[in-house]
């Protein structure tokens, strides 16, 4: 797993990074034989996938450790966990999540009990502890080429200044890359990129969010080398789910589905 990371973290500083939200096991064996450069795993997605509850501060660090570790049994592809404000204890989350085999981990400024960040009404904690909880990340992991994500959400309430700052302040604290969850224009998003660029930075591609979906060129051209959609798979599938329960109820049909043995090859089961 080392040397994963150690190849991943390379290919950060030199190519552009598109990774897919995934949620559970058959979403990440999908995903990982499409062949994406990485894979992103969203409290989101866990929350509504196991405990069917939004994403307002209900996960466990127990949770989200079982669920990387499944994955990453399942897959090839490096992974990059949510961790939400590290679940009361950093250190101990960095250190579950980077045992459970990720390849990094995102911690946010959030208070608790946290939100979506494309949810409004998100309150973050002091510039201080902000970069207390980077600074307890870095210290915690065992490699050192596993990733610390660090992601602020002050834009909503003090404005993307506020967020640069963080930004800033989270880099000088020893984080891998930058994270400002939801800049509100494509203005905001050439601040971001202008000011941090000089670093790895993220950008958080919600369909429906309080950003706007922005071609992935434009992105790159802001200084973005690090893309996600964490959400874009999970909507489908429910749309997709919600089609097919209501045909089965309807008629008992399923229309636009893959055969029964093309299932099976994806769960794993052998090719006869």
């Amino acid at each position: 797993m080392s040397a994963d990371r150690a190849a991943f973290r390379k290919k950060l500083t030199t190519q552009t990074i598109i990774a897919p939200g995934v949620y559970d096991g058959l979403s990440a064996r999908i995903a990982d034989a499409v062949g994406f450069d990485a894979l992103y795993l969203s409290g989101y997605g866990v929350s509504a996938s196991q405990l069917a509850k939004p994403d307002n501060g209900f996960l466990t660090r127990a949770d989200m450790r079982d669920r990387i570790a499944s994955i990453c049994a399942a897959i090839t592809t490096p992974l990059i966990a949510d961790a939400d404000t590290g679940f009361d204890d950093i250190a101990a989350t960095v250190q579950a999540y980077e045992a459970a085999g990720a390849c990094g981990i995102q911690i946010e400024d959030q208070q608790m009990p946290k939100l979506c960040g494309h949810i409004p009404g998100r309150e973050t904690v002091s510039r201080d502890a902000a970069v207390a909880r980077i600074e307890a990340a870095v210290q915690a992991r065992q490699d050192d080429n596993f990733l610390i994500v660090a992601r602020t959400d002050a834009r909503e309430q003090s404005g993307i200044d506020e967020a640069i700052k963080r930004g800033r302040l989270f880099a000088e604290a020893g984080a891998d890359i930058l994270f400002i969850e939801s800049p509100e224009s494509e203005d905001e998003f050439k601040q971001v990129g202008a000011a941090l660029g000089d670093m790895p930075l993220l950008a958080n591609m919600v369909e429906g969010g309080r950003s706007p979906l922005i071609a992935r060129d434009a992105l790159v051209g802001m200084g973005f080398n690090f893309i996600i959609y964490p959400v874009a798979a999970m909507a489908g599938v429910a749309a997709t789910l919600q089609t097919a329960y209501q045909s089965l109820r309807d008629d008992g049909s399923i229309a636009n589905s893959v055969s029964f043995n093309e299932l099976s090859r994806i769960v794993g089961f052998p090719e006869k």
